[in-house]
């Protein structure tokens, strides 16, 4: 046997012995795998496409108030409303937010709306939140930004201004 440069793998010296399965497993093999591109918020995106039941949902938010869409993580299609001035995310039960997954910290980051203004704060995470692909302490959002917490990516989406 060669790999891929020509050198030879090591043989049995005994040829009985090689149709064994024990021959077989004392065997060195080399297996080559692909190289991985970076951490996950590295990986390039794409636009972010709605369903249509998310961009009723959208269409239908109340003037003043937003919607995050889970675009990647394990609760893919879900949907939660920003409608109150603070909103908290993490691992913890009690969070506004629960995101369970152990990338998420038990307090992650608060989800805070001024007038019509949302933004969003790491609060002391150890895997850091993203807005983007860029690690932020605090960062203001605009419609499609995208919010990673952990595993989490989740897509932003604000309502109407209020009047």
């Amino acid at each position: 046997m060669a790999d891929d440069e020509g050198v030879e793998a090591p043989m049995s010296e005994n040829p009985e012995s090689q149709d064994s399965p024990m021959a077989e497993s004392r065997e060195s093999t080399t297996m080559r795998f692909p190289s991985v591109a970076g951490p996950e918020i590295d990986a390039p995106e794409t636009d972010h496409v709605l369903t249509r039941a998310d961009q009723a949902t959208v269409d239908a938010l109340r003037p003043g108030t937003a919607l995050l869409v889970v675009l990647r993580g394990p609760n893919t299609g879900a949907r939660f409303l920003l409608d109150d001035a603070s909103v908290t995310s993490g691992r913890h039960p009690d969070s506004d937010i629960f995101l369970d997954d152990v990338t998420v910290s038990r307090k992650h980051a608060v989800f805070t709306r001024e007038g019509d203004t949302f933004s969003v704060r790491d609060v002391g995470s150890l895997n850091g939140t993203y807005v983007n692909r860029e690690r932020i302490d605090e960062a203001t959002l605009h419609t499609g930004d995208e919010v990673q917490i952990g595993k989490f990516r989740l897509v932003f989406y604000a309502g109407r201004p209020q009047s």
